[in-house]
């Protein structure tokens, strides 16, 4: 359809369903969705003109359990969100794809750019581009050129992974320009994370990818992390009375490199002492027989918290598998009292709330002392979010609730720290 086709159709509520069902939009946000919409189409045929145009999203993640245990094959639950990349596409025939992105310069890549990873050109937007490509070539499917222009309200640095929701755009699109839709969200999932991996210079997981591309709630287990076991659970968290909200306590990211790293480090370093290379290969009983015979000196080689460490990987990957059970029960309260343990564990024994090196700001260990006091009162349950050390907290608060618990978390952490979400029931997803 026409730019001006595709903005009537808009702004008359023909994208309302679609809003709503699939991307959990509350009712009561379809009008500045319409808006931010309209815009999108607006500024794209300001870059690129008109044409056949297409309407894209792909939503944020959260992770809901199974902290620090990816690295060390464990099993996660995540969640998608309704916070999106929206992309506008038209496609063309150069094979050249040029994406702009608000707020960022365009980024335009040429055929020639995707047969092998450059550099130069690590950690860049256009490298993702160039992976995502070749990701596809290599499965057997087709590529070829779009122009489009993409706005996002995935909060950056929340932990909610704008950078995966880009790379599953990339997919997304590919996959209903050119080859007709067939490409499984699994499957683009599998290839942003190669993307990442071998194109932009990092090496992150899948947890991230699939939560953004599958939609709804998830559990991934990584025993084998070539072939990790996705599973979409059938769990519906408003229907179920409760919100996902998450905090940003404003803290600085700065230097954090190391802290992020010691967790698997510490834990890879009490598996090979195990004699595996990671903590999934082996048991609690295993590090137990280990401290009682000669608890002394594998303290003082290994240190106390990288055994801490371990012992949280052990509860937290059978946490997780009591989780999902709960989710599938329609277990609510069971599936809230994992989380709530998950956040003590994480505190106490992962140890990733705040970074030693500037213990005065705990910004995340106040946002939980505030929220514990409110989830006790409303119910519901709090955690550190995502890879912890600085930045956000995640709460699930009774529906009720939730304007109370912003207007308290807002007062410590300044207006808006606090996002109000849904779980978002769909994946990666054309629109229109």
């Amino acid at each position: 359809m026409t730019i001006s086709e595709l903005k009537n159709k808009i702004l008359a509520g023909g994208i309302d369903a679609a809003l709503t069902d699939g991307l959990s939009v509350p009712a009561d946000k379809i009008p500045g969705q319409r808006e931010r919409y309209a815009k999108a189409a607006d500024e794209f045929v300001n870059l690129y003109g008109d044409g056949d145009i297409s309407l894209y999203s792909v939503g944020g993640r959260s992770e809901i359990s199974g902290n620090h245990t990816d690295h060390n094959f464990g099993r996660v639950i995540a969640a998608s969100v309704n916070l999106d990349i929206l992309a506008v596409v038209k496609k063309t025939d150069d094979g050249v794809i040029r994406i702009k992105s608000e707020g960022f310069p365009e980024d335009v890549v040429a055929p020639a750019a995707v047969e092998t990873p450059d550099e130069s050109k690590f950690f860049t937007s256009a490298a993702i581009i160039a992976g995502m490509e070749k990701a596809f070539l290599d499965a057997g499917y087709a590529i070829g050129g779009f122009d489009a222009y993409t706005t996002s309200n995935v909060l950056k640095g929340s932990g909610i992974s704008s950078s995966a929701a880009f790379e599953v755009m990339v997919g997304n699109i590919l996959n209903y320009l050119y080859n007709d839709g067939k490409v499984s969200n699994v499957e683009i999932a599998k290839m942003a994370q190669f993307a990442e991996n071998k194109y932009f210079g990092k090496p992150c997981g899948l947890m991230d990818q699939t939560a953004c591309a599958v939609g709804g709630f998830i559990t991934i287990d990584f025993e084998d992390p070539t072939n990790p076991i996705i599973e979409k659970l059938d769990f519906d968290l408003t229907a179920a009375g409760y919100s996902l909200c998450i905090v940003n306590t404003g803290g600085n990211h700065a230097d954090l490199n190391e802290d992020y790293a010691s967790v698997p480090a510490e834990m890879k370093s009490v598996a090979a002492k195990l004699g595996v290379p990671v903590l999934r290969k082996t048991c609690r009983c295993a590090l137990d027989k280990a401290l009682a015979e000669n608890g002394a000196a594998l303290r003082e080689e290994l240190g106390d918290r990288a055994i801490m460490r371990a012992y949280h990987f052990f509860a937290e990957n059978e946490r997780v598998a009591g989780q999902v059970d709960a989710l599938k029960a329609g277990d609510t309260a069971g599936f809230l009292a994992g989380v709530t343990a998950s956040g003590n564990s994480s505190f106490k024994f992962l140890q990733n709330v705040y970074t030693t090196k500037n213990v005065q700001e705990q910004g995340l260990s106040l946002a939980l002392c505030i929220a514990e006091r409110v989830v006790a009162e409303a119910g519901g349950a709090c955690r550190v979010h995502g890879g912890g050390f600085a930045g956000t907290i995640q709460a699930f608060i009774p529906n009720e609730k939730t304007a109370e618990f912003a207007a308290k978390m807002d007062g410590v952490f300044g207006a808006g720290a606090t996002h109000i979400l849904s779980v978002r029931k769909n994946g990666a997803c054309k629109i229109c």
